[in-house]
């Protein structure tokens, strides 16, 4: 693989650190169903400068909510030494469907944020925090601006149009600045 194709991934976690002696590694999971992605036989990708490689889950537990992998690529500590830091992609029609109003962190990454009123916030740089905690990190000409995903707040997601409508309490946006 290439890494053109490496653009057309979708994030689902970090290799963190090395776990052991036989190449396992800690993951830092950047997706809300770290139990369903990261089990025994998945494949990932992972980029090694201009190479796009292929890792298949041979082992994995949980620890503190972070998967502990041994991948079958992966067969010593030094191996494991190397993927530190490497950022672990999938192909996006391995991701499941999701219910009604919930939606993958990539969809709403480069979303422009609007208030009901319609003033223009900024632009979704990256969605952090767990399923029940999340918010937005919105790129504002002033400034990062953290918006809870909540629905009270965020009354209109539109991934398609690539637009989130906010009813933001008073004071939110300037408290961030």
């Amino acid at each position: 693989m290439t890494g053109r194709i490496w653009d057309e991934l979708v994030s689902v976690g970090r290799v963190a650190r090395t776990h052991g002696n036989r190449g396992a590694v800690i993951i830092n999971p950047e997706t809300d169903f770290p139990e369903t992605r990261f089990r025994e036989g998945q494949v990932m990708h992972v980029r090694r400068g201009d190479r796009v490689e292929t890792l298949t889950v041979g082992s994995v537990r949980f620890q503190e909510g972070r998967p502990i992998v041994g991948f079958r690529e992966i067969g010593n500590m030094t191996d494991a030494e190397a993927l530190a830091g490497a950022e672990l992609r999938v192909t996006e029609s391995e991701l499941a469907p999701l219910p009604a109003r919930t939606y993958y962190r990539h969809d709403l990454v480069g979303c422009r944020v609007i208030t009901t009123g319609g003033r223009v916030v900024g632009t979704v740089k990256a969605v952090e925090g767990v399923l029940e905690h999340s918010r937005l990190v919105v790129d504002a000409p002033e400034g990062e601006v953290l918006v809870p995903l909540a629905q009270e707040i965020c009354v209109r997601i539109d991934p398609e149009r690539r637009e989130i409508a906010i009813d933001p309490p008073e004071g939110l946006i300037d408290l961030n600045r």
